[in-house]
Parts: structure tokens; sequence; C-alpha cells
């Protein structure tokens, strides 16, 4: 059963560990995996399990057709533990506020506008807690329950089926390693989204940067025409960036400045940031941006040392897709086919698809039936996940 299924991944904790330089980034993974592994032997379906803790598997379809895959991934998310998560099932839901245990959290339709769609779902949340893991592991659920129905129809009239489940997407690593002649499909989808009436087939370009700021410390009686305080300095250089481009006052396509953490002293002062944008002209001048106020700020504060180190993570997967129709065009026909309304939709995040796509794999997303991801508020809507199952099994029929 699909909710049996969703709750036992759930209650793994998978966390991934930016700070770790082993692959996976933390051993706890490897639950999980090991325990997809095995459910996919008592299916009788052949594995791959990777050094580098990436999941394969592959069912046979009729051979004059390539195979499309699936795939989506074991780790949850840095910014809330993903540890004893204690999920509430609330049956035929009716539109009122859900009190999260006894955290003091409550789930509103007053603040999450799509609760007031659910009336009379069935909705899974956290306890307040914790997340709930419904990122990605609603996928990795729904995954394996069209995997479970795949394998009852009849081999000709089936396209072939390639499985992947990959650790470390939280941190974005989920790529690295992957191996596109291992995974063996024309072109694949993940299912890392929310909404099951979204296909998404464009996403975030995006950098990340860290700035170091090494200030000079004096004792403050004696500090006047001395002391640099490096913490100042760095505040000065976040007020400095433009003020409207941050999430809280962004949306859809428009790119943002997001800093994600801070910390320093008088002598040294850290900030590490993620740079998003659709178009990557912009995103290169947000980037300038962080250029020309480290330049004025060295003149500001003679003495002063400040350091950018800016790294490339990811970048927009719709310039493979468009280059590739025919996995948009599939997605397309399968939800005709099932009579559902769709809308493409641009991701702001990323995605394992993105990298996939231009390592050979083109890789649009799909929903989950999950939201408000990396927090205590998220839930997932049975009904929402039973009907991804219903699309994902489609992809495969002739």
């Amino acid at each position: 059963m699909l909710l049996d299924r969703f709750i036992r991944y759930i209650k793994i904790d998978t966390q991934s560990d930016e700070d770790s330089l082993s692959t996976p980034s933390s051993l706890k993974q490897y639950d999980l995996l090991n325990l997809l592994k095995q459910e996919l032997g008592e299916l009788g379906v052949k594995t791959t399990l990777d050094k580098y803790g990436r999941l394969y598997a592959k069912v046979e379809g009729n051979p004059a057709y390539s195979n499309i895959g699936l795939c989506s991934h074991v780790d949850t998310a840095l910014e809330c533990s993903g540890k004893d998560v204690k999920p509430q099932i609330i049956k035929n839901y009716d539109l009122s506020d859900i009190k999260l245990g006894s955290s003091g959290l409550v789930l509103s339709p007053k603040e999450f506008a799509k609760l007031n769609e659910l009336k009379g779902k069935t909705i899974i949340t956290t306890d307040g807690t914790t997340l709930l893991g419904g990122d990605d592991k609603a996928g990795v659920a729904i995954i394996m329950t069209i995997l479970e129905n795949y394998l009852k129809i009849d081999k000709t009239k089936r396209r072939g089926f390639s499985i992947l489940f990959t650790p470390d997407e939280e941190i974005g690593r989920g790529p690295e390693h992957f191996d596109p002649k291992q995974y063996g499909c024309e072109f694949a989808y993940t299912i890392d989204g929310d909404d099951p009436k979204y296909i998404e087939i464009e996403n975030f370009n995006a950098k990340a940067i860290e700035i170091e700021i090494k200030g000079k410390s004096i004792h403050p009686g004696s500090a006047k025409g001395v002391m640099i305080n490096a913490s100042l300095v760095l505040a000065d250089f976040m007020n400095s960036l433009p003020k409207d481009m941050i999430p809280a006052k962004t949306e859809k396509r428009e790119g943002f400045n997001h800093v994600v953490s801070i910390e320093g002293n008088v002598e040294v002062a850290k900030a590490h940031y993620i740079l998003r944008n659709h178009d990557s002209s912009i995103l290169d001048k947000q980037v300038n941006d962080f250029k020309n106020i480290k330049n004025e700020l060295f003149k500001k504060y003679p003495g002063c040392e400040i350091s950018l180190q800016i790294t490339d993570q990811y970048k927009n997967m719709k310039e493979i897709i468009d280059k590739n129709p025919e996995v948009k065009n599939h997605i397309e026909k399968v939800y005709q086919r099932l009579g559902y309304q769709f809308e493409y939709n641009p991701i702001r995040g990323g995605t394992d698809g993105a990298t996939f796509s231009f390592k050979g794999v083109p890789c649009p997303n799909l929903g989950t039936g999950s939201y408000n991801h990396h927090g205590r508020y998220e839930f997932a809507v049975l009904e929402e996940m039973e009907k991804m199952v219903e699309i994902g099994l489609e992809i495969f029929k002739l």
C-alpha cells in the first residue's frame, strides 16, 4: 500500500551532511538505500548499488521501444531534523486548522492556501518537531508503487523502466558520479516536485558565493582609527546588495540572492550565499554585484581583507529540453490520455534532473503531492500521491 510504504520510508533518518567529504555524505542514507534494494529484490528486480550510493534498477519491456527512467532522492533537507519522524494522518480533512502534535505549531488554510483545495482528502503531516520527508520520500514511495503495478503489465505492452535513487540531492551532490550508461534510458523524469498538475522543464541557474572578511582586532578602549570590525564590514557588504532581490520578495522567474548562514566576530566574519536566476545573463550580473561591492569596500576599509569564493552549482535544464522535445511531448500525451489538466511551471530551485539533462539524459520534474518542504509545516496528500502513481504508470504503457 502506498501510504504504508511512505510511512515506512519517512521513519528512516536520511539527512545529508554538507560538511562531510564522503560519498554519500552520511552513512545513514544507506539505511533506506539498502531497504529499497531489498524490496526491489523481493519484486524480482535486479539492482546495482554502486560505491557512491547510487541505486540503479532496470526492468525490460518491449524492445521495439526505448527505456524511460524515473528517479528521486533518498536524503532529506538540512534545515530541519528528519530523525524520529512521527507522522499524523488526517482522514477526510474538513478545512480546519491542524495542530501539529503538542509543538504549539498549527497548519492552517489561512496561511497555506493549498489546504483550501483538500476537503475530504487524506493528509499526512508532521508532529511539529521534525520535517516530514515528503521531499523526496514521497517520490521514492510513488516510484516503488508504480513499479509494483508496472510488473503486472504484459512485457509486450510496456516500455522498459529504468530506476535511479540518489543520495545527497539536498546538498547539490546527487548527480555526482551519475552514470548514464548504467541508467540506460533515452530520457527520464524526476518525481520531486509538489502539485501533480505541474510539469517542470526549467529551473534556476545556480551559483554559490562564500564571503570571508578579515578585520583587525584591537582593545575597544584604544580602537579609534585602528580597529576594523569584520562583522560590521560584512553587515555593510550585505546592506549594499539589492534589497528586494531576496526569496521573500521574489516569485516565478525572478531571481534572488539568499544568505544561508552568517557567522563572525571582530577578526573574521563569513557569509554563505546562494544565487539563483532562470536567466543566466542576469545571474552573471548578480555575481558582478558581489565583485563590485568587494572592490568598493576595499577602498572604504583600508587594511581589510575580503575574499569571494564563487562556485557553479547547476544550470537551467530548459536548454537541453528544448533540444529534445520528445521528453516534453511524451509527458503531455500521458496527461492528455488520462484527461488531466497540466501547467508548465518554472522551478524556483534545483533538481538532480537538471544536471542529468546536461549529462545526456533529458529529465523534467514531476510532482509528488507533498508541500512545504524543508520544514515542520511539511505535509503530503495521499490522493495526489496516488494520482502520481497513475500518471507514472501511464508513462510506460504502449
